[in-house]
């Protein structure tokens, strides 16, 4: 049996770039038996409006939690000086590009490591183009699909699925077969434990 895991984030999330690779690990433990699909979740969607880098919500909340925790996972984060923080809409109708075309993995973490270690603007059609390049995606055909907006309807019924049905809140929040979730960060002995257990239910 195969255990689905999707995982709800923000591009725009710190601590869903670092549950990245607890939960790989976590998966790797389990040869192809749980399969992870990362989904969309706007902490901040339009009009709302997004953090400022200099304010003292995210300058204190990366001091005193977000900087420790990631020098003591051994990943290299920063508090991006993209002022104010981008809208992640447009990066996450990008991401159903990447999935039709079998990169949504790759895309993925690109998205995270292009705002959280490059500092750039993942709300910016042109950025988000340069960053698919070298993932082995055509270039054109994404930044066409972005600018007919050919996956917002897509995207608005995913969002729509996590806030309403699911009634996911907070990110990263970890369902499992749409029966079970784990909201926050979860280390990678929790995650195996947690598969564990739920693949011997399916058994």
């Amino acid at each position: 049996m195969t255990l689905n895991v999707q995982v709800y984030s923000d591009y725009v999330c710190p601590y869903c770039f670092l549950a990245e690779a607890p939960l790989n690990e976590a998966v790797a433990e389990f040869s192809g038996e749980v399969v992870v699909e990362w989904m969309p979740f706007e902490l901040r969607p339009y009009p709302t409006a997004t953090l400022e880098p200099t304010g003292d919500y995210l300058v204190s909340g990366w001091r005193d939690s977000i900087y420790p925790l990631a020098e003591k996972m051994g990943v290299h984060i920063v508090l991006p000086r993209v002022s104010p923080q981008p809208y992640t809409r447009l990066a996450f109708e990008g991401a159903l590009f990447a999935r039709e075309h079998g990169k949504a993995a790759i895309y993925n973490h690109r998205m995270f490591t292009a705002f959280f270690q490059d500092e750039l603007d993942i709300g910016d059609v042109t950025v988000l183009t340069e960053c698919v390049g070298a993932l082995g995606l055509d270039q054109g055909a994404f930044r066409t699909a972005l600018e007919d907006r050919v996956y917002s309807e897509e995207c608005a019924k995913q969002l729509n699925f996590g806030r309403e049905a699911l009634n996911i809140n907070s990110v990263p929040t970890f369902v499992i077969d749409n029966r079970f979730a784990i909201p926050g960060m979860a280390s990678k002995s929790t995650l195996v434990t947690v598969f564990g257990e739920q693949l011997a239910k399916t058994e």
